[in-house]
Parts: structure tokens; C-alpha cells; sequence
């Protein structure tokens, strides 16, 4: 491990040698694969840096309790020596996980993808409050939102609905989403009180560069045709909503949020890219379900990830056996608790596998 912090080391004084260079500024391509670099191998650097001062202040407390009488300096070496030796095994542990293989896909932004399940009406109307429930934390993390699809039901449920949300690392922290969400309250729809059990699934899908997955015309059939829903302006007066149909896979894709054919189009196209690059995902994730098992936000997405028990004010997460007894404020938006505690069982799981 030490051999390859020294080398890492190395390579970050290179990288801030190479950015000095006049040419490199006027090379975008090559600026922002360095500065990605720099930004990726600087905290890893600098826990080095401090495990490394920390392992020079014991050897030096460590000399001065073997040459010095001085009671008073004694004192403080050995003062000096707890702390360093406290500090150095808490970065050693840092620097494990600094140092476990980064999910490629961890920088990206994510298209969301909401389904009512079984509990039909109830289902809708959870699957709208999960979907303000992402829009909220979005928001907290001032990530932008973009409307791809919606089907919506005459009470306020939501059959389905799409988005994308474009924010930094978006896709390492979703990523913990997707899954089947379960609901237990009375609905508004019961009137005999009784306490029903509903789901839905959520699909959280990385997007996908053009480079990432090439798509040949001739697989595609584009439809254009006139939105339907609730009016607006341009909505329901133009052809401006399109229909990708994929033949190779069968994938269809509608999308009639904006008001031109082309910008439709665009997210059209990034939507079935997005889902052809997951299907390839899923492929090699198959090829090594061994190591998926054991880890957190990689999982089969028919799995029950999490219960919201709302007579009972709870919120738990199956996966890492998480209670909270905050669910209003995490169906306001509220879900980092619940997101840091699966990325810390998530990098516990791949720590003991690598010590295996």
C-alpha cells in the first residue's frame, strides 16, 4: 500500500508540474483530464502526507523518552506520541478506502427512473412524494433537475415518471436508490382505515456519453407527434414530442417535456443511450455477481430496499438495517443520513473482501 502512495505522491507533483506548462492551457482535452486527475489524487496525497508527519512525530517522541531525563519534557513526548499514534491508525483506515477502486461511473449525472408497483392509486401517490423527495435533496445539493417523462393520475400520483439530475459525483450518491421502495400507511383512497402495503421501484441509470455507446441509425425508428397532457403553451398545438424505438433491445422512449422537437429529441437520445450503457453495466455486473453481492448500491433493483412506515413515523433500509424515526423530514428531502450509511457499509464490505 505505502509503495503505491509514494507513486501516487510522485504523480501529483507531476500533474502540478505539467499544469504550469504554457501548452496545456490551450488543450482543453488535456487541462480537464489533468485537473480530474489532480482533484481525484489530492485527499489521497495530503492523508499521506499527514500519516507521513505523523510517523515522524513518534519516532521523534520515541527519542526523546529514550535520551532525555527531563521529566517535564518526557511529559510531552509521550503526550505528543498517544496522539500521533491515535491520529496514524485513524489514517491508515482513511487511506484504505482513499485507495478502494472508484466506481467509473461515480462523476456522472443519473437519469431516475419512478414506477407506482403493486397498491395501484396508493402506489401513484407515493411514487409522486418519492419523486418531490428527490427533488427536495437535489435541491439541498444544488443539482439541476430535468423532466424526461411523466404519467400522472387525476388524484396527484404519478404512474411513472423520468429525470435526469446534472450535479457533480450525482450518480456515486443516488447510485444507494435504486431498488423497490415499500410504503405502509392508510391511504386517502381507504376509507375503512386500514393500514395497506405498497410499492415502487426506482431505477437509477448513469448517463451515457456518445462515446460511451454508439448507436447505428438503422436500429432507430424516430416518431413525432403531439404531447399529450395538461396543456401550455406549444403543448398539444405542435408535433414536438418523439418516440425512440431501439429494435435491437425493444426499448422505447418518449419525451414530451419541452416545448421543441429537437430538445425532445436530445433527451430522447440521452435517455436511450443511458439505458443502453446500463444494459452493458449489468452485463459485466452479472459476469461478477460474486463481488455484487457484497456490495451497496449495485444490487438487483427487484430487491425491497427500504420501508416507510408512516403510522409509525419510521424509515428503514433493509440493506444495512438502518431505522429512523424522522420520516417527515426524510420525505422532505432529508436522506444523507440514510446515503452516508450505506456508502460507510459499502466501502466496509469491499474493505473485507479485499483483506480476504
Amino acid at each position: 500500500m505505502f509503495d503505491r502512495l509514494e507513486d501516487l505522491l510522485i504523480r501529483l507533483e507531476e500533474i502540478l508540474s505539467e499544469l504550469q506548462e504554457p501548452d496545456v492551457a490551450s488543450d482543453q482535452n488535456r487541462f480537464r483530464k489533468l485537473m480530474k486527475e489532480q482533484n481525484d489524487l489530492t485527499p489521497i496525497v495530503e492523508a499521506y502526507k499527514e500519516y507521513k508527519t505523523c510517523k515522524q512525530n513518534i519516532d521523534d517522541s520515541l527519542q526523546i523518552l529514550e535520551e532525555e531525563s527531563d521529566e517535564e519534557l518526557r511529559e510531552l513526548a509521550k503526550e505528543e506520541l498517544n496522539i500521533s499514534k491515535e491520529r496514524m491508525e485513524e489514517l491508515e483506515h482513511d487511506l484504505k478506502i482513499l485507495l478502494l477502486p472508484k466506481d467509473p461511473n461515480d462523476d456522472k449525472n443519473v437519469i431516475v427512473e419512478i414506477r407506482a408497483g403493486a397498491g395501484g392509486d396508493e402506489a401513484a401517490l407515493f411514487a409522486a412524494e418519492i419523486y418531490r423527495m428527490y427533488l427536495h435533496y437535489a435541491e439541498s445539493k444544488r443539482w439541476k433537475i430535468e423532466l424526461v417523462e411523466c404519467e400522472e393520475i387525476g388524484i396527484g400520483g404519478m404512474k411513472n415518471v423520468t429525470f435526469m439530475i446534472n450535479g457533480n459525483g450525482a450518480y456515486s450518491v443516488m447510485k444507494y436508490e435504486s431498488g423497490v421502495h415499500r410504503v405502509q400507511r392508510v391511504p386517502e383512497t381507504e376509507s375503512g382505515g386500514r393500514i395497506h402495503t405498497s410499492t415502487i421501484t426506482v431505477a437509477v441509470i448513469p448517463e451515457a456519453e456518445e462515446v460511451d455507446v454508439v448507436i447505428d441509425e438503422k436500429d432507430i425508428r424516430i416518431d413525432v407527434m403531439r404531447a399529450s397532457g395538461n396543456g401550455g403553451q406549444c403543448v398539444n398545438t405542435t408535433d414536438s414530442a418523439v418516440r425512440l424505438t431501439h429494435y435491437p433491445t425493444g426499448i422505447v422512449i418518449y419525451s414530451q417535456t419541452e416545448k421543441s422537437q429537437l430538445q425532445n429529441k436530445e433527451k430522447a437520445f440521452a435517455l436511450l443511450r443511458a439505458k443502453l450503457y446500463d444494459l452493458e453495466c449489468q452485463k459485466r455486473q452479472d459476469a461478477e455477481s460474486e463481488a455484487r453481492k457484497s456490495q451497496i448500491g449495485t444490487g438487483d433493483r427487484s430487491e425491497k430496499i427500504r420501508t416507510y412506515n408512516f403510522p409509525q413515523g419510521r424509515v428503514t433500509d433493509h440493506r444495512i438495517g438502518l431505522t429512523l424515526y424522522k420520516l417527515d423530514k426524510i420525505m422532505n428531502g432529508d436522506i444523507q443520513e440514510i446515503i452516508d450509511a450505506c456508502i460507510a457499509a459499502d466501502q466496509a464490505a469491499k474493505l473485507a473482501n479485499m483483506n480476504e
